[in-house]
Parts: structure tokens; C-alpha cells; sequence
């Protein structure tokens, strides 16, 4: 069992450090600073994937390089591959579930930090999603009703817009 004498330094201990989120938060907190890096010259560049995840673009570091991989992400209007070094004043654009993200890099941070302070690390230029009645439904199917029907599939074509293209390219055909 604790002592009191234990028990009281703990206490203390625990009432000096009340309300430490909000002070790692400040951006003049050593944690805060440890994590950026300030830009002193050309030396100091950060690579595109580690951004990406500091300032919460992205949720893992791998999702990151495997969106630049796959040509997701573009600095400057050009593909980058993970390693691509980033530098202040960059146009990040990245394409994720069917939509774009359009940052301007303010500031170069090495390590992943809180919501407030890497919403200050850049510039969001993104467009506002669509809204969410203007999105049409894929034509989703109940799982295990098996191939869809001719008439299945012509519904599915109504609801995607794809009914009129279809009967133009059956026209343009020739019967023989």
C-alpha cells in the first residue's frame, strides 16, 4: 500500500501537470516546436508522404506513400513519387474517395501533431464535398442475390445515367 507521503507527491505531481494537452497545443510549447521545423534556407525540405501524414491528410504514413504511388497525390500539378522533397509555398493536391484536397504547405513539420496545431501548417484550397442527395446510388445489390437480370441491369444503367449511351451505341451498330 502507498504511503501518504507518496500518495500526496502524487497528487501534487498530477495537479501540476492539469490542463498539459492544452499547453502541448501552444505553438511555443518544445513539443510543438520539436515537431516543426522551421525554415531556415533551402536545406530544409520534408518528404511528401511524411507531410501528407503530419498534418492529417491522410491517417497512416503507408496510406500516404501508397497514394503517391498510385498517383493520388500531385505537388505543383505533377505526380510525386513518396520521397518527392517538399518545400513552403507548395500546392499539394491529393485525390481520396472521390474527392480532392487542395492544400498550400505554410509550414514543414517532420512528425504527426494535433488537429489545431497542423491545421495551421497549411492553406486548405480544397472545393466543398457535393452534397450528399446529389450523389447518386451505385446500384447496390443485397448480398447473395446472385448475377442481376437483364431487366436488373437496365435499372441499374437508369439510376447511373447510362440508359441513353447505351441505346446510342446500339443504334450506331450495325444489324446484320
Amino acid at each position: 500500500m502507498a504511503s501518504p507521503a507518496s500518495t500526496q507527491r502524487g497528487t501534487a505531481a498530477l495537479a501540476s501537470h492539469a490542463g498539459w494537452a492544452d499547453q502541448r497545443a501552444a505553438p511555443d510549447h518544445p513539443a510543438g516546436r520539436a515537431a516543426r521545423s522551421r525554415v531556415d534556407g533551402m536545406s530544409e525540405s520534408v518528404r511528401v508522404d511524411v507531410w501528407i501524414w503530419s498534418v492529417r491528410l491522410v491517417k497512416t504514413r503507408s496510406l500516404a506513400a501508397a497514394a503517391c504511388r498510385g498517383g493520388h497525390v500531385r505537388v505543383n500539378g505533377e505526380r510525386v513519387k513518396p520521397a518527392h522533397a517538399l518545400k513552403t509555398g507548395d500546392e499539394v493536391r491529393i485525390r481520396q474517395e472521390g474527392r480532392e484536397r487542395v492544400a498550400v504547405v505554410k509550414e514543414l513539420i517532420r512528425k504527426r501533431v494535433g488537429a489545431p496545431v497542423a491545421a495551421d501548417c497549411y492553406v486548405d484550397n480544397s472545393p466543398p464535398p457535393p452534397p450528399r442527395e446529389a450523389v447518386a446510388p451505385a446500384g447496390i445489390r443485397d448480398r447473395g442475390a446472385g448475377r442481376p437480370t437483364k431487366r436488373d441491369r437496365r435499372e441499374m444503367d437508369r439510376l447511373r445515367g447510362l440508359e441513353a449511351s447505351r441505346r446510342a451505341a446500339a443504334a450506331a451498330e450495325p444489324r446484320g
